[in-house]
């Protein structure tokens, strides 16, 4: 349908061409144009790693047995334990070691850790296993694994089952991307935007594109044309108003450049983006954003001396993550914001010839925020031994589905129990405890009798007691019989 392939920028751009309006219908993504008002819910920002993150890069074993699987599985690409370019430690409130450590690069990261407000759930991902981008993509923006014929993204259907009591927001989603995210596909009131700055209506000469401080006298231009042509009750119309609405609602708001005490970077930006977009108060409750460029099938390096892609990627993640925490953090905004960051699964554990490693399943899942109940890991761990992983062809498993994480943030955080239509299918659901706020009682799922684990580890002891309840690491076909030409083409346009 048209929301894959129109963005709202192009929409507004070439407005004036009645072709192009009359084929794009009424699902377009407009804000509302409502009257601004403080947000006094929760926001959740969902941050997709694409392209398949190597969580054991990122997280990895310090000591113990798996320790020494780990270096095993990757004699060239192992991070150190300790030293100049070792790993980060990751130790609890109490100073106990876990075992666990985070890239060096990842001292962001680090430091929101030891602050308590960052919690990673181990061994997280989908309940059945793909090692195709597109499907696994597709399947976690739409929020139904294995099923790709729905009509709307899980954040369109978290935000249209609010409570009745939810006030009026201007721009209750947004999606910070050059095409609409499929997270927030079939939303009619989110917005749509790669940066504020070129959110704008500027096709043709400049001069013409509106009144100036040296138009000449009754100049009318381009923009205040349009915005008097959409008067009517037509889809066209009606899409047109909302549109130059839009325009008007980021056009006033005084979004400024990256502060010099931010990283740099098209990342950063995006996360500027969404960190003001949360402070104008326009009752934001949903961003999405996407880090790209984690497939690394060769070449991935490690940290310290010579070749390092990883490096970079990571400390890229961290430094932002970081930057944005500390921006709402210092305006009093952090307390309501919660960070989701994920990537659609892991690598194998093992190596390949070419010094990199290639798709695989089980990975860990971050989130940070004020409302966070963090310096815990959380699930299970199932450990990096080959013969516990060789029923999932020497990946890590999938022992908690990534929908009971975001399920807990809807309910304790959003205050939407309406798991059933967030999420359908879905019936493994209890708290693990990484979030506070008040468990509502779920509605139209069944919930889980399993109760909430979140232990830390040490060395290779297994997190928590029980395994999610459902088809937890299900065995997947090795990576041959399912890399097809469309996860080479994807595969291209990440790197």
């Amino acid at each position: 349908m048209s929301d894959y392939t129109l963005t709202r920028r192009e929409f507004v751009k070439g407005c004036c061409s009645a072709a192009l309006v009359g084929g794009a219908g009424t699902s377009l993504m407009f804000a509302d144009d409502a009257i601004a008002a403080a947000n006094g819910y929760d926001t959740v920002v969902h941050l997709f790693l694409r392209g398949g993150m190597d969580g054991l890069n990122l997280v990895l074993p310090v000591s113990g047995a798996d320790r020494t699987f780990y270096e095993e599985a990757r004699p060239d690409l192992a991070i150190a334990a300790s030293g100049a370019y070792g790993a980060l430690p990751l130790t609890l409130g109490t100073g106990a070691a876990t075992g666990f450590g985070l890239h060096p690069s990842a001292t962001g990261l680090r430091d929101l850790w030891n602050d308590g407000k960052l919690a990673i759930v181990h061994a997280c991902g989908m309940p059945t296993g793909t090692r195709s981008h597109f499907d696994s993509q597709l399947s976690i923006d739409l929020g139904t694994p294995g099923k790709f014929g729905t009509p709307t993204g899980w954040m369109t259907r978290a935000w249209q089952t609010r409570a009745a009591s939810t006030p009026t927001a201007v721009l209750p989603a947004l999606g910070v991307s050059g095409t609409q995210p499929i997270g927030l596909m079939g939303a009619t009131d989110a917005l749509t935007m790669s940066n504020p700055q070129d959110f704008e209506l500027n096709a043709g000469a400049w001069a013409w594109q509106m009144v100036r401080a040296d138009s000449p006298a009754g100049f009318k231009g381009l923009n205040e044309t349009l915005a008097e042509m959409w008067s009517g009750s037509t889809g066209i119309e009606l899409n047109g108003k909302r549109a130059d609405a839009a325009l008007k609602t980021i056009g006033k708001q005084s979004y400024a450049a990256l502060p010099a005490a931010w990283p740099t970077g098209g990342f950063a930006d995006q996360l500027w983006t969404i960190a003001q977009s949360i402070k104008f108060n326009l009752g934001l409750r949903f961003a999405t954003l996407d880090l790209g460029g984690w497939d690394t099938h060769e070449g991935q390096g490690t940290a310290g001396d010579g070749y390092h892609y990883y490096q970079n990627k990571i400390n890229e993640l961290s430094a932002g993550l970081a930057a944005f925490f500390s921006e709402l953090n210092a305006s009093g905004q952090m307390s309501r914001v919660t960070v989701i960051v994920q990537s659609e699964f892991g690598r194998r554990v093992r190596a390949n010839a070419n010094g990199g490693t290639d798709h695989g399943y089980g990975n860990p899942l971050l989130v940070l925020g004020g409302a966070v109940n963090g310096r815990k890991f959380y699930g299970n761990w199932p450990g990096l031994n080959p013969t516990i992983l060789s029923p999932t062809f020497g990946d890590v498993p999938v022992t908690t589905d990534y929908r009971r994480v975001f399920s807990e943030i809807m309910v304790r955080r959003m205050a939407n129990p309406q798991l059933g239509t967030i999420f359908p299918g879905y019936t493994g659901y209890s708290p693990l405890g990484i979030v506070q706020g008040t468990d509502l009682a779920v509605q139209g799922a069944v919930a889980s009798a399993m109760a909430s684990s979140s232990v830390a580890t040490a060395g290779h002891a297994m997190l928590g007691n029980a395994m999610d309840s459902g088809p937890s690491a299900q065995p997947v076909a090795p990576e041959w019989q399912l890399r097809g030409r469309g996860d080479r083409m994807m595969t291209r346009r990440e790197r």
